[in-house]
């Protein structure tokens, strides 16, 4: 069992990955009602995966970006897409790197450019 010390790591660390998220949604005009509940629905199931482990608190932004992205892949469509390559009309989603581990950023996979760090898309 969590102690409140935990319970307050884990609260701070999934509002923080819920406002960055939000961030990134707004910044590219995507946070309607139906998408903002697509991020707490990724934010409550990441508060269970952070029950189960507390140590995993830094990895939680990049793991709700992820989670996000594919329900919005199954709902909407691919997001975030890549700007810098939208000319060449061959659009595709920006990933997050590292699949698992702090300061995730969004990447273009096929330049391997880092397009920003997570919840500061433009």
């Amino acid at each position: 069992m969590a102690s409140t010390g935990d319970t307050a790591d884990i609260e701070t660390a999934l509002h923080n990955a819920r406002a960055l998220i939000l961030a990134d949604l707004s910044a590219r005009d995507v946070a309607d009602a139906a998408v903002v509940s697509l991020v707490e629905n990724a934010v409550t199931h990441r508060r269970w995966w952070l029950g189960q482990w507390p140590d995993g608190a830094e990895y939680v932004l990049g793991l709700v970006a992820q989670d996000v992205q594919d329900a919005l892949l199954e709902e909407y469509g691919r997001w975030p897409l890549c700007t810098a390559c939208a000319a060449d009309g061959d659009p595709h989603a920006l990933g997050v790197e590292p699949e698992l581990g702090p300061e995730p950023h969004w990447v273009c996979g096929k330049e391997g450019a880092v397009v920003s760090p997570v919840g500061r898309l433009s």
